[in-house]
């Protein structure tokens, strides 16, 4: 086997190991002697690919981040269907890519509700992708429907964006323990569902 494999290999089995333990601990508990140990990896074979424990975590949220923004854009089409058959082939698409990769969803709720406060700029530019791709959507669904004369789009995506915050700091509040990956997807479809009809039933003239 030539080295330029066997560094491909290495670097692999490393980062197979460090996504199971950031998926199992988060990156507070998370810890480099357990990723080592648990891929059979000697320090200093470690520390010749990665600079650090922050830079093993960000490549791991890389990786998710990127993983389920390409998902998304391959199996979450906005071009066809009703607005409410758009959402939910989003979500439901979203859903799925947690579903088949589990270890990624741990990963993605720390980076969007918890990030470690040293990474947190650095963790924006990294999922700058998925945002976009976010505001995207959203900017594609409201194309196909009229909106109120006192409402902008841009209004539209700015509020859905305080709304996630908001559930962003109620998840923080819980604790990280305690989030459940399908019920969070569940509440931000629900949420901008409720933004686009309302919660008030028409009256009947």
């Amino acid at each position: 086997m030539k080295q330029e494999e066997k560094n491909l290999l290495s670097r692999q089995r490393i980062m197979e190991c460090a996504l199971k333990e950031f998926s199992e601990q988060g990156y507070g508990l998370s810890s480099i002697n357990t990723i080592c140990s648990s891929g059979n990896i000697s320090k200093g074979i470690l520390y010749h690919y990665f600079k650090d424990k922050d830079e093993i975590y960000l490549l791991c949220v890389k990786e998710c981040f990127d993983g389920l923004t390409d998902y998304l854009r391959t199996h979450a089409s906005m071009k066809c269907g009703s607005v409410q058959s758009c959402l939910e082939r989003y979500f439901d698409a979203r859903l799925k890519f947690f579903k088949e990769n589990p270890m990624y969803q741990r990963i993605f709720c720390d980076a969007i509700i918890a990030p470690p406060d040293h990474l947190e700029k650095t963790i924006q530019k990294i999922k700058w992708n998925f945002d976009a791709l976010n505001i995207n959507v959203l900017n594609e669904l409201l194309e196909h429907v009229e909106l109120r004369q006192d409402v902008t789009r841009n209004e539209v995506i700015d509020t859905f964006r305080q709304y996630q915050d908001f559930i962003n700091a109620r998840y923080q509040m819980i604790g990280m323990s305690e989030v459940n990956a399908e019920e969070r997807e569940k509440y931000c479809s629900r949420a901008l569902t409720i933004l686009l009809y309302g919660v008030i039933a028409r009256e009947e003239n």
